[in-house]
């Protein structure tokens, strides 16, 4: 049902990766909030998919989240078919390595900060200077991994510990009129997440103080939150979503 009472009847949405897993939950969330929502992916099929299951007030477009081209397309689509943009969701991210900082092979580094963190700030560049976007939110998908260390996925949490402080920057230079937030989640189950706790969950769950690990749906709440009205007060924060993990001096995400 839209609920019309959170203030995102109308707006315009971009939530980038968003085929499937936490993109995709943000995506619905917004949706049912009445926003207008267009969603990237780099597949076109698994795109269409999404697309079809969020129904008609949402859009798709293909492209690898750090090609320029690929973000003013969409930007431009949005524009066209919903009007300027209101909100953007930065959630494409990869982890194409994992092991030892000693042994990351620099290049997959240079992969990981091209999506992770400049994909993220090209994403609202083109935003703020092509879609229209002088007033509204923006959310960075962070990690408790950027929060505190996190071996053998280290050099992911390295960007997206650069992407809370990219946060923190944007809200200063982009205020008052667009409010910039991230949020940074533990596991949540999703195929993205899937070796952190696949054939293991029970044990994995049993660390965190609420005993079990996130769902989409929890991210995106917190989303929701971030970009609506009630939140208009609050930028430049990164709001740890992990199921009280980070309280026991352990860290997973």
């Amino acid at each position: 049902m839209t609920d019309d009472s959170s203030g995102l009847s109308g707006r315009t949405a971009v939530v980038t990766g968003a085929s499937r897993g936490i993109g995709f939950g943000i995506a619905r969330r917004l949706i049912d909030e009445g926003a207008n929502v267009v969603i990237t992916a780099r597949k076109e099929e698994p795109l269409r998919e999404a697309v079809a299951r969020l129904g008609d007030r949402a859009v798709g477009v293909a492209g690898k989240a750090d090609d320029d081209e690929h973000r003013a397309e969409a930007i431009a689509t949005a524009v066209r078919t919903f009007g300027p943009v209101d909100i953007l969701v930065n959630n494409a991210g990869i982890n194409p390595v994992a092991g030892p900082l000693a042994d990351l092979d620099l290049g997959a580094a240079r992969k990981t900060l091209d999506v992770n963190l400049l994909g993220a700030l090209g994403w609202t560049q083109r935003a703020i200077k092509d879609g229209g976007m002088t007033r509204g939110a923006v959310v960075n998908i962070c990690s408790v991994s950027g929060v505190t260390p996190s071996p053998g996925i280290a050099f992911y949490g390295v960007s997206k510990a650069a992407l809370s402080h990219l946060t923190a920057c944007l809200a200063v230079e982009l205020a008052p009129g667009v409010r910039v937030n991230a949020v940074a989640p533990a596991v949540v189950k999703t195929r993205f997440a899937g070796a952190l706790y696949e054939g293991r969950e029970e044990a994995v769950a049993e660390t965190y103080p609420l005993k079990r690990l996130g769902v989409p749906e929890d991210v995106a709440g917190a989303v929701a939150f971030l970009v609506s009205d009630a939140a208009s007060w609050i930028t430049g924060q990164t709001l740890v979503l992990d199921g009280g993990i980070t309280l026991t001096g352990r860290v997973t995400g």
